[in-house]
This record gives C-alpha cells, sequence and structure tokens, in this order.
C-alpha cells in the first residue's frame, strides 16, 4: 500500500529540487549572462556584471575570429558518427550476452566497465603514435573511431540492460516461423528496445560532444569540435571571460536544446523496464 505523502513534505521535496536544479544550472546561467557584457565588466564583482549594460560585441568578435560552423560540422560529425559506428558493434555483443547464456557474461561485462576507469591519459602516447603512423591525426575519422571505443562499454552495458527486459520467447517464437539471426535483430528486437535504442544514442551523443580531452590531444585546426573551439579563447596572455563565455554558450546550446527537446524520450529510456 502506498503511503501518502503530506501537503508539507511535497512541498520541501519541491523546494530541496528546485535548491539543487538552480544550483547545478546556475554556472550555465552566469555564463549566459557574461556572454553579453564587454571584457571589462565581466572581470567586475557580481553585482556590478549586473549592472553593465548588455552587448552582443563578444559574439561579433568570436564570429569573426573563429569558423565556428566549421566547429560545429567537425562536432555533429564526430558525435553521430562515433554512436553510431558503436551501435553497430554494440548490438550485436549486447544481443549475444542478452540471448546466449554464458557464465562469463558478467565477467565480460565488468571488464568492459572497468576500461571506463582507465586514466585517459594512461593510453594517449600509444595512440598519439598509431595516429601519426596511420596518419589520422587531425582527421573525423580517427576521432570517430577513438570516441566509439571511448564510450563502446557503456553502450553495450545501456543496450544489454535494454535486452535483457525482452522476453527471449519472443524471439523463439520468431526462430520458429522462420526468422534467420538478421531479421530477429533488425525486425523483432530492435523495435521492442526502441527507447532504449534512443536513449542510448541520446546519451552517446552527448557524452561524445562533450568530450576535451581526446578532441583537443589529437586535433589541430582541420578536424578540430567545438571543445578546441572554446579552448583557443584561453591563452597565454589570460582568460578573456566574455569571450570565452560567448564560445562556451555557443558551443552547448545546440546540445542543450537537443536534450531539453529529447528529454522526454531520454527520461522513458533510461527507466524502460525499471518497473514491472
Amino acid at each position: 500500500m502506498a503511503r501518502a505523502v503530506t501537503p508539507r513534505r511535497k512541498a520541501l521535496n519541491t523546494l530541496i529540487a528546485w535548491t539543487i536544479g538552480l544550483i547545478l544550472f546556475f554556472p550555465i546561467l552566469w555564463i549566459f549572462i557574461l556572454s553579453f557584457k564587454s571584457e571589462g565588466a565581466a572581470i567586475l564583482s557580481p553585482l556590478e556584471v549586473l549592472r553593465a549594460p548588455w552587448t552582443l560585441e563578444s559574439y561579433q568578435i568570436v564570429q569573426g575570429r573563429s569558423d565556428y560552423f566549421g566547429h560545429f560540422t567537425n562536432s555533429v560529425v564526430i558525435s553521430l558518427g562515433s554512436t553510431l559506428l558503436g551501435l553497430l558493434v554494440a548490438v550485436p555483443a549486447a544481443w549475444a550476452m542478452a540471448f546466449v547464456p554464458s557464465a562469463r557474461t558478467k565477467d565480460i561485462l565488468m571488464w568492459m566497465l572497468s576500461t571506463k576507469m582507465l586514466p585517459a591519459v594512461g593510453v594517449l602516447y600509444p595512440i598519439y603514435l598509431m595516429f601519426i603512423s596511420l596518419h589520422l591525426l587531425d582527421t573525423r575519422i580517427g576521432l570517430v573511431i577513438v570516441l566509439m571505443l571511448i564510450n563502446l562499454p557503456i553502450i553495450i552495458w545501456m543496450l544489454y540492460t535494454y535486452f535483457r527486459e525482452i522476453p527471449g520467447e519472443i524471439l523463439e517464437a520468431a526462430r520458429m516461423d522462420g526468422a534467420g539471426l538478421r531479421e530477429e535483430v533488425l525486425h523483432v528486437l530492435t523495435p521492442m528496445a526502441l527507447p532504449g535504442l534512443a536513449s542510448t544514442v541520446l546519451l552517446n551523443v552527448i557524452l561524445a560532444w562533450n568530450e576535451a580531452f581526446w578532441t583537443l590531444k589529437l586535433t589541430a585546426a582541420k578536424a578540430g569540435p567545438l571543445t578546441a573551439f572554446i579552448a583557443s579563447y584561453s591563452s597565454p596572455e589570460g582568460l578573456f571571460y566574455a569571450k570565452l563565455s560567448a564560445a562556451s554558450v555557443m558551443a552547448i546550446a545546440p546540445i542543450l536544446v537537443m536534450g531539453w527537446f529529447s528529454q522526454k524520450q531520454l527520461v522513458r529510456g533510461l527507466t524502460f523496464g525499471a518497473v514491472k
């Protein structure tokens, strides 16, 4: 029997949730405010910053100095490419671990997850040398491969969780009706796990979009995504807060808009199978 929630308790929970949300959102809000201030006003005290006049000067300078749309295109290609390539590898792997019984499945999953605990700098040197020898340095395809491998454990873990919620009897019935492996995966398994697939795609696009370490180490000018675009405004002469804030807003705005419009699908996919 569900426990009744008093209005006072509900109001308290709402207040706590809004407080935590505002604390988490405040850095983004402050960056947004600084991006509309002049460079001189951006270094003033918070109250003086709020009273300073609003201007588009920083956005005009950033747009005139940098190729924003080139970096934006690189981010789209790299994030979507690495996610789709990861799905091509992860769907068969997750299917095999979910529907082909093995005593080593959990060990394999834990081993894959343990690779995410390895510090990225620990494998930077060999990967950098491989990129030089394979002529992949500062290329989109090189970043697509690296980010796919980085996020592959997460993709497999998520898909494995969703596939495990699908009754195996449905796949057995499809096999009895003459479905081969290709038809079983494409026409039976994939449609049933569509919410999970959608949330997996969205989450990994966000992870690839926000990746900074590898995109800064393996790119220079040609394939630099928006993370490199932001880093270009941190110079030895100092931090230019207004321009850096404007570049940050231009970089995070697309992914924030995508997350806002897809939040319902993302929540549905992340809670897929949580309630029996």
